[in-house]
């Protein structure tokens, strides 16, 4: 019926049709829950509220016990029952009354003789993991403010409580700052596009856009009226050269350049000294202040050392700092750790807890911060067994810009092929069986329970899991629809924890689920607008023959050469 799965559900063959007006009575604390499910419900079907009718609807916290972030529902001829332990559940509730109502639920006006109509019957469910994250991109390409609030929109259907959103990079920085204009006056728009990685040729297009403070404010309100918390992202201090073209002293060569129009890894870096630290906490201010998240990312993956290897300025500060190799002689490698370091205590400050990729993890990162872990499993496990919590987000299974498939015609395709089945197989047990195996402690609920004070504990716990979309090859809200649906679902269900152990493409699991998606998910993404990828295939304008293809990513000849989960 729903996506993702309930835990418990018993539904009768009888339905209700919910007249208008509806009477409805709910505890103040959950109200913005019943409040976003009146106003879509009012767009689908022309619901109205009233103070008496004939059927009521209640939302209340329950009488009994309940999971965290979990919620009851009931559905009789005469009313309809949502027990929530808090928000969180409540907002997961509507979500899940709204799926109930069938695909009209999710068109933005009523269609002629269109009726809400619900089954009659009882479920009860809770989330798995408290950190069920989608990660958007908008450096590489630019989406309009209203885009992003259709991309929480959908993330909240599923109820996914994360947005990351990646704001800076080597191709474009997306916040603007009151202090330094700059990264958005200069940084915020390139000369052109590369088509592919390997192509040093442009579309000679410039291609631009940031978002303003309000924007920002705007879609984080928005966020939260469906149980959403944004996460923004500050890369720092490789993925840098949107930053170094507005101000190149923050550099290491101090020389002007221009943002990049090509894809990869740039070794133009920051040069990691206090002035660049003061920069950042700048920053960082100006983005605590927008954002209210408890998270912020700081960045932190792919940090050549080109630039400070030889650099006698540089190799003297590490000197100074204390920052040496086994054989006493200075490692400006640990100034990756130390430079992040000092942003993670900064955001200790403002009462925020830092997020890292997974390179950044070792003796010169507190372990305050959050590890994620991008590269595999593998550095999941070294990350925990070094004290830090951690998001799994591995490229090898959660990288939805990668190809859906291994057909020829899969538009822009490179990487591991993700099919909706293989993403639908993902779980986090997989930490298990890694070699030498883990044992692991996984945090269960929502953003109530990521918020709780951490114990001081030997080793860290997994928080959840991520899906990323990059979006070097996904161009618009068009091409992001087709990369992310429907493996994002598959995902949602993954994270949510409802799915069975055993659920590999093939199995009993995966043919129900792949079932359940076909007859009621897909007709849902329909009604809400969504151009996803059809299950046997691209449409014909859905593919890009203009763009190269790269060949597929064998995984399992990786895990094979790796000996064991990468």
């Amino acid at each position: 019926m729903t996506v993702p799965a309930t835990r418990e559900h018993n539904f009768t063959d009888e339905q209700l049709i919910v007249p208008t007006p509806l009477s409805i009575s709910y505890d103040a604390d959950l109200a913005p829950a019943v409040r976003w499910w009146v106003g879509v419900s009012q767009q689908a079907f022309g619901l109205e509220t009233a103070t008496e009718s004939e059927v009521m609807l209640v939302v209340r916290h329950p009488a009994s016990a309940m999971p965290a972030a979990g919620y009851r529902l009931a559905i009789t001829d005469t009313a309809i029952t949502v027990e929530a332990n808090d928000l969180a559940g409540a907002f997961a509730a509507m979500q899940t009354l709204r799926q109930l109502a069938g695909p009209g639920a999710f068109r933005h006006a009523r269609l002629p003789k269109a009726q809400l109509v619900l089954p009659i019957g009882t479920l009860e469910d809770a989330p798995g993991c408290a950190w069920r994250g989608v990660h958007l991109d908008v450096v590489r390409h630019f989406m309009p403010p209203r885009d992003v609030r259709r991309f929480i929109d959908l993330a909240a259907m599923h109820h996914l409580n994360v947005l990351h959103l990646h704001l800076t990079d080597d191709q474009g920085w997306r916040f603007a700052t009151d202090r330094y204009p700059e990264l958005t006056a200069t940084g915020g728009y390139r000369r052109g596009t590369t088509r592919s990685y390997d192509d040093a040729e442009t579309d000679r297009t410039p291609h631009g856009g940031f978002y303003t403070k309000d924007d920002l404010r705007e879609i984080v309100a928005f966020a939260h009226e469906r149980g959403v918390t944004v996460v923004p992202e500050i890369e720092v201090p490789g993925h840098v050269q949107a930053a170094l073209a507005a101000y190149p002293w923050l550099g290491t060569s101090k020389q002007p350049r221009r943002v990049r129009v090509t894809w990869g890894i740039s070794e133009d870096v920051l040069d990691p000294g206090p002035n660049q630290v003061a920069f950042f906490c700048d920053v960082l201010d100006e983005v605590c202040e927008v954002f209210d998240s408890p998270f912020i990312h700081i960045g932190g993956d792919e940090v050549p050392l080109t630039a400070w290897q030889g650099n006698i300025a540089i190799e003297a500060r590490a000197a100074a700092l204390g920052l040496l190799d086994e054989a006493g002689n200075p490692d400006v490698s640990r100034l990756h750790g130390w430079f992040l370091a000092q942003l993670v205590k900064h955001l200790r400050f403002h009462r925020r807890r830092a997020v890292v990729w997974d390179e950044a993890c070792g003796a010169d990162l507190p372990t305050d911060a959050v590890a994620m872990s991008w590269r595999g499993l593998r550095p999941a496990a070294r990350a925990l067994h070094l004290g830090y919590d951690v998001v799994l987000a591995p490229e090898q299974y959660l990288y939805l810009d990668h190809r859906a498939s291994d057909r020829s015609d899969e538009p822009a395709a490179y990487g591991y092929v993700h099919t909706t089945q293989d993403v639908y197989a993902f779980d986090h047990s997989l930490l298990s069986q890694i070699p030498g195996g883990l044992d692991y402690e996984l945090l269960e609920g929502g953003m109530d329970q990521l918020t709780a004070p951490r114990s001081a504990r030997d080793k860290g716990v997994v928080l959840g899991m991520q899906a990323q979309l990059w979006c070097e090859y996904l161009d618009d809200a068009r091409r992001v629809d087709y990369a992310a649906y429907p493996r994002l679902a598959a995902f949602s269900e993954a994270a949510w924890g409802a799915a069975p152990e055993r659920r590999g493409p093939g199995t009993p699991a995966s043919s129900e689920f792949m079932r359940r998606l076909a007859d009621a998910h897909l007709p849902r993404l329909t009604a809400a607008g969504v151009e996803f990828r059809p299950l046997n295939g691209p449409l014909p304008w859905q593919m890009r023959p203009e763009v190269k293809t790269y060949g597929v990513a064998d995984l399992g000849a990786d895990i094979e050469a790796a000996g064991g989960l990468l």
